[in-house]
C-alpha cells in the first residue's frame, strides 16, 4: 500500500468543492475511492479543470495570454514555487507521486489546440486531442493510484479517450455557440456554423458522425475495462462507475438518434445509483481473476507518447 501524500487541507477541501460543483459524475466515483486516493484524485482533478476554465472562460483575444500564464504556472509547480493552494497541492502530487511533467504538458499542449484551431480535419487530429486533454489525465491518475503495469497504462489513456470522444457527441451545440467544431470536417463532409435544421443534410451529417465517434468511443471504454484489475478492488470500483456513468451518456444519445441537438444528455441520479449497482457487481465477479494476478503497487517508471504507444485501439 502506498503512503498517502501529506496536502494542504485547505487546499483539498478546495479541490473537493471543485469536484463536487463542476463534475457530479466524477464525484460520485470519488466517494468509492480510498480516503487518500479520493484527496489526490480530487487535487489532480482541481488543477485539471483549473487549465481548462482558464482557457473556456477567457474571451476568445485573451486565450494565448491565458495559455502563456498556465504553461508559467506549470514552470513554478516544477521548480517547487506554486503560488495558489491548488497549484501549491498539484505540485506536493507531482513530486510525491512523480508524475512525469510530459503528461501536464501534453495537456496544455491539448489546450493550445483549442486555442489555435476551431476545426479538426481528421480523425487521426481529433484522436491526439482527446489524447492531450484527457488520456494523459488518465495516465497521471495511473501514478496516484499506483498502476505499474504497462498494459494497463494504455487502458488508462484509452478511457480517457473514450470519455473525451464521449464529451465531444454530447456538446456539439455547446461548442459550437463557442465557434469550435470537433467533429472530423472529413468525416462530416459538411460545412458547420450554426445548429442544423432537422431532417436537413447536415443534421443527417452530424448524426452519422456522432454514431460514428461513439461506436469508436466504445472501443476504447472495452479496452479500459481490461486493464481494471491493475487497480487495487476499491479504485477499480470508483474508476468503472465514472466509465460506466460516461458510457450511458452515450447510450443517451443513441437513443436520441444520436442526435445532439436535442437538449444536453445527461444521467439521472437513479441512473446512476444502478450503474454503482452495476459496477459492484462487475468489480466482485473480478475477484477469481484478481487472486491470480500478480499486481505490482509501484510508481510507473515508463511514459507513454501517442500515437505509437496508444494506438490502434
Amino acid at each position: 500500500m502506498t503512503l498517502a501524500v501529506p496536502l494542504s487541507p485547505g487546499a483539498v477541501a478546495l479541490a473537493k468543492e471543485t469536484l463536487a460543483t463542476k463534475s457530479k459524475s466524477f464525484a460520485l466515483a470519488s466517494h468509492l475511492l480510498p480516503p487518500a486516493h479520493r484527496d489526490e484524485m480530487a487535487v489532480l482533478y482541481a488543477w485539471c479543470r483549473h487549465v481548462d476554465d482558464a482557457i473556456d472562460l477567457a474571451p476568445r483575444a485573451e486565450r494565448p495570454a491565458a495559455l502563456a500564464r498556465l504553461r508559467a504556472e506549470l514552470d513554478d509547480v516544477y521548480a517547487g514555487a506554486p503560488g495558489s493552494p491548488i497549484l501549491s497541492a498539484f505540485a506536493d502530487l507531482v513530486r510525491a507521486r512523480r508524475i512525469p511533467r510530459a503528461y501536464p504538458e501534453e495537456l496544455l499542449a491539448g489546450m493550445e489546440m483549442d486555442v489555435l484551431r476551431a476545426r479538426y480535419l481528421t480523425l487521426a487530429d481529433l484522436e491526439l486531442y482527446c489524447f492531450r486533454v484527457a488520456g494523459v489525465v488518465g495516465l497521471m491518475a495511473c501514478h496516484v493510484l499506483g498502476v505499474s503495469e504497462p498494459g494497463a497504462l494504455r487502458n488508462a489513456a484509452h478511457l480517457g479517450i473514450a470519455m473525451q470522444l464521449t464529451n465531444v457527441c454530447r456538446d456539439v451545440e455547446e461548442d459550437l455557440a463557442d465557434g469550435r467544431v470537433y467533429l472530423p470536417s472529413e468525416m462530416l463532409g459538411v460545412s458547420l456554423d450554426r445548429a442544423p435544421a432537422e431532417g436537413s443534410p447536415a443534421r443527417t451529417a452530424v448524426q452519422r458522425t456522432v454514431a460514428t465517434l461513439l461506436t469508436l468511443a466504445d472501443r476504447y471504454y472495452r479496452s479500459a475495462d481490461r486493464g481494471l484489475p491493475a487497480l487495487g478492488l476499491r479504485p477499480a470500483l470508483g474508476i468503472r462507475v465514472a466509465r460506466h456513468v460516461y458510457a450511458a451518456i452515450g447510450a443517451i444519445l443513441r437513443r436520441r438518434a444520436f442526435d445532439p441537438f436535442r437538449g444536453r444528455a445527461f444521467v439521472p441520479l437513479l441512473h446512476k445509483l444502478a450503474l454503482v449497482l452495476l459496477a459492484v457487481v462487475l468489480t466482485l465477479a473480478e475477484l477469481p481473476a484478481r487472486l491470480l494476478r500478480r499486481r505490482a503497487i509501484v510508481t510507473p517508471d515508463r511514459v507513454l507518447g501517442f500515437p505509437h504507444d496508444v494506438l490502434p485501439v
